[in-house]
């Protein structure tokens, strides 16, 4: 059987980046994780808690439904899913101590229990059929993402919702060029504002590189669709810099 593109894009990616994938990245969050939250509002102009209502706009829970947090770094998405709904069920994975400890603190503070999972997300260390929904949000460009989304796949109930967000590479060349110009401009300067160390300062071409070398929307929609998901879907932000992408486990998997 022919291997398709999506599936040949993935082998390039591993190769470009898999000395930083397993052995660097871990450093540069553990460095980020104390200003994380605070970067992330700079670098989108002040608008990421608005990505991230969109974002939570879209997920469908019920409640006491059972959530995964995948990459769930400082528990933005836990801590916002569990204001909606405190009857949930939410466990967070993330392969950054650090990050998860921030998490940890923010979840606390709101008088809200996350249970945490230290790990590799491409092998997933719970059981089949697990999960109502499972979230995924800006961490894809940093994963070999077809493994992660058959994980996700596998823990997913019957009938469950996967909910994914990530900045996502622009079909358009001019959008892209100019989305790339922003970024490398943007990460300098969040950089020196926020106090980056050096871990975290060294990865500012290849947050450009992941970048460049990942996914549309529609090409993640193919994926998900080529993996098994269905009722696949996509909301484009700004000309599809950015998607928030739903799928569901079909009910007969």
């Amino acid at each position: 059987m022919a291997t398709s593109p999506l599936a040949a894009r993935e082998t390039v990616r591993e190769e470009r980046f898999k000395e930083i994938w397993s052995n660097e990245l871990n450093d540069a969050f553990a460095d980020i994780a104390r200003y994380y939250d605070r970067a992330n509002e700079i670098a989108a102009l002040g608008m990421w808690s608005n990505f991230l209502d969109r974002f939570m706009r879209s997920v469908d829970i019920q409640p006491n439904q059972k959530v995964l947090d995948v990459c769930a770094g400082t528990n933005a998405i836990g801590v916002a899913l569990l204001k909606r709904e405190p009857s949930l069920d939410v466990q967070a994975m993330d392969r950054s101590a650090e990050m998860q400890a921030v998490g940890q603190k923010n979840a606390a503070a709101l008088g809200f229990t996350i249970k945490s999972t230290i790990g590799d997300v491409h092998r997933l260390p719970f059981p089949d059929n697990q999960f109502d929904v499972v979230t995924l949000q800006f961490a894809s460009r940093h994963l070999r993402i077809r493994e992660v989304f058959s994980e996700i796949l596998r823990v997913l109930k019957p009938g469950g919702h996967f909910h994914h967000s990530d900045m996502l590479r622009p079909r358009n060349p001019l959008v892209k060029n100019l989305y790339y110009g922003y970024l490398k401009a943007c990460l300098n300067f969040t950089s020196t504002i926020v106090g980056s160390g050096p871990s975290a300062v060294k990865f500012k071409q290849y947050f450009i590189d992941a970048l460049d070398l990942f996914y549309s929307a529609e090409e993640l929609s193919i994926m998900l669709r080529e993996l098994g998901f269905v009722e696949v879907s996509v909301d484009r932000v700004f000309y599809g810099m950015i998607g928030f992408h739903r799928a569901v486990k079909p009910a007969s998997r």
